[in-house]
């Protein structure tokens, strides 16, 4: 389980998305379609569940089967970038 600890680094990488709001929101949403190939239905139904909940997208994405553990790892390394 050596992915749990890169989480905490990613904490505020997650912060900084929810709190700059629009921009860096489309530039999130623009990489899950392109790069991960979700769909515009599956993201909509999580910004949702993430708007209820307060949670990050991504892992609401994840709780929700969305997205694999890896493409939850890879989301998070965009966002260091």
């Amino acid at each position: 389980m050596e992915f749990f600890p890169k989480l905490l680094p990613v904490v505020s990488s997650l912060r900084i998305v929810t709190m700059n709001g629009d921009r860096n929101n489309t530039l999130l949403i623009n990489f899950l379609q392109e790069e991960l190939a979700l769909s515009p239905a599956a993201i909509s139904v999580a910004r949702k569940h993430s708007e209820i909940s307060c949670g990050p997208l991504p892992m609401v994405l994840w709780q929700f089967g969305m997205i694999s553990i890896h493409q939850l790892q890879q989301i998070f390394d965009w966002l260091e970038n």
